[in-house]
């Protein structure tokens, strides 16, 4: 135990002291966050997990999963042809999966039947979101055979049968996972364009244009819509209007970082936002001014989106895999590293926090692990994944293969309640 403890603790001072790390703790922050509330009295079978990143924040928490904690005996699989990069999203008791050879599937999480699938495109790299009994899917591309962004799309579905509603060109391709919020849907596109559409027709209600691709989500808290593009900047925007509230860059040579590309979602949480970047750094600026609160330096590409929790006992906290082989845990408000844990293989896709475990996969060994959200010790592990790990409900955990879903049940459940967390 000691020597783990060193070991580890070689790793938090490493990267404590590389060049270029910036903190500013007194930056705006606080610990409580108004995004997730308690629904009362929700039974199961009307459960939501609507988005990727589950609420609208995208902090990647389903706190109430306390009662699915390992040992897990596994339930029902499904075997799929392609690649699922992103993970599906729930809604009662489907599963709405897009693979990444543009092909939606809904899948009964019940028995992990096909309940209907269709062939919408040909290349997509994004989870759907659902809504207002329809399901939401960006395109990358609806050429035959495409390999790269090209005639993209946006479609919507019906959530009953898979028949299309409605469907909008979108040129340059999306691989940005949408959110839907009250009667608007939200995404970007690879030219950088940022929509707001009228989810129930279509409609385009305004853009924005960032300077570079938007390949990731937008999160929305407090009214505002948080994302970050290709060209390195981050930005916050009205969600009724569009209005710019402000723009910032991470090409700053006055801050001591380097510049580098966002392809992950941000998280909104702690009066911060969160967001990871292709030159190694994770950043968090102030919610409301967008100034820089840290930036710390993991050695090695970072495409993973962030997970954030305020853990009992450790505080505010951001997970977030590298490709330098670890899963870090980071103090939410200064940067500094909790814990590191060596995953022996680059970590590309993001974290998932349910109850006390932060799930990861390894996209070089094709693993999924589960670490204890205080101590980084792992107390799970899986013989199957890649990118983005798990997604739950209060009875299951759901799990991301390489193009396979795992339904996985606790061996020794714990006597729950009917109430689960509301995303709205």
């Amino acid at each position: 135990m000691a020597v783990l403890a060193l070991a580890v603790a070689g790793v938090v001072v490493a990267v404590l002291h590389k060049p270029g790390n910036v903190s500013h703790p007194r930056v705006e922050f606080t610990t409580t966050t108004t995004t997730t509330t308690i629904k009362p009295k929700t039974v199961v079978r009307d459960f939501l997990w609507p988005r990727y990143g589950y609420d609208a924040a995208r902090t990647r928490l389903f706190a109430s999963g306390s009662t699915l904690d390992p040992p897990f005996r596994r339930g029902w699989t499904y075997r799929g042809s392609a690649l699922l990069e992103f993970p599906p999203v729930i809604r009662g008791d489907t599963l709405f999966v897009l693979n990444d050879s543009g092909v939606a599937l809904a899948i009964d999480k019940l028995n992990g039947r096909v309940v209907w699938q269709r062939k919408v495109g040909t290349l997509s790299a994004a989870s759907p979101a659902v809504g207002d009994g329809l399901v939401f899917l960006p395109l990358l591309s609806t050429v035959p055979g495409a390999t790269t962004p090209a005639q993209g799309r946006f479609v919507a579905l019906s959530q009953e049968t898979g028949r299309i509603v409605w469907s909008m060109n979108i040129p340059p391709g999306s691989e940005s996972s949408p959110l839907a919020w009250g009667q608007m849907l939200y995404f970007g596109d690879q030219d950088g364009t940022v929509y707001a559409i009228h989810a129930s027709t279509g409609h385009v209600a305004w853009t924005y244009h960032a300077s570079g691709a938007v390949k990731g989500g937008v999160a929305f808290a407090d009214g505002v819509l948080y994302f970050a593009d290709y060209d390195g900047r981050a930005y916050a925007v009205r969600a009724s209007d569009g209005h710019q509230i402000w723009a910032v860059s991470t090409d700053g040579a006055d801050d001591g970082f380097g510049s580098g590309n966002f392809y992950s979602t941000p998280a909104v949480a702690f009066g911060r936002v969160y967001i990871r970047n292709t030159d190694g750094y994770v950043d968090s600026f102030a919610q409301a001014t967008g100034q820089l609160a840290w930036s710390t330096g993991t050695g090695d590409y970072v495409y993973s989106s962030p997970a954030v929790a305020n853990i009992p006992g450790l505080g505010p906290t951001v997970y977030i895999g590298s490709y330098d082989g670890n899963l870090y845990a980071f103090n939410a408000r200064s940067g500094a590293v909790r814990w590191a844990h060596n995953a022996g293989g680059r970590i590309s896709g993001s974290p998932t926090i349910v109850g006390d475990v932060v799930y990861y996969s390894n996209l070089a060994a094709k693993t999924t692990t589960g670490l204890n959200v205080r101590t980084g010790h792992s107390v799970f592990s899986f013989p199957s994944g890649s990118f983005n790990p798990v997604i739950a409900d209060p009875t299951a955990i759901y799990l991301t293969g390489y193009a396979d879903l795992f339904q996985l049940v606790p061996k020794n459940p714990v006597a729950t309640t009917d109430t689960t967390t509301s995303t709205r």
